[in-house]
């Protein structure tokens, strides 16, 4: 009778336990995956609480994935740009933000030739506050997203 009445109280602890665990196991972050042939180099924008931060390069090869961010997402609008590093290839929106030659993490989207930093076209990726976000990067026109 003892036995089954700690076993009852496991199962009960476990039950309640168990969700932690697996919120825990979610991976909350924002993924690119590079479904090309290609090396391709991607750069995120988004907001911040120091304002719009824009940050590069990660150097995803070809059929793998990158994490961007790694946590809950903060905000609901990302940013993204990416350039095939063999044909030359880009994904693009029409958001101008700042990028830099080499790696880079710029405060502010604003005056990005008077700072010495280049200006290009980001897509917005619309998350509707979703904690995790995948861009998928193809050839083909288009480039898919999803969340988590």
């Amino acid at each position: 009778m003892g036995s089954a009445r700690h076993l009852r109280q496991f199962l009960i602890a476990s039950a309640l336990i168990a969700p932690l665990f697996a919120a825990g196991a979610a991976h909350a972050e924002f993924r690119v995956c590079n479904g090309t042939q290609n090396l391709v180099g991607v750069a995120i924008g988004y907001r911040a609480t120091e304002g719009w931060i824009t940050e590069g390069w990660w150097q995803v090869p070809a059929s793998t994935c990158a994490t961007l961010i790694e946590g809950e997402l903060q905000s609901r609008y990302y940013y993204l740009y990416a350039e095939d590093a063999a044909r030359g290839g880009r994904w693009t929106g029409d958001i101008n933000m700042c990028t830099a030659e080499n790696e880079f993490k710029i405060v502010g989207v604003q005056d990005c030739f008077a700072r010495g930093y280049q200006q290009m076209g980001f897509k917005e990726y619309d998350t509707g506050r979703q904690g995790s976000w995948m861009v998928q990067l193809s050839d083909t026109p288009g480039t898919q997203e999803s969340q988590n």
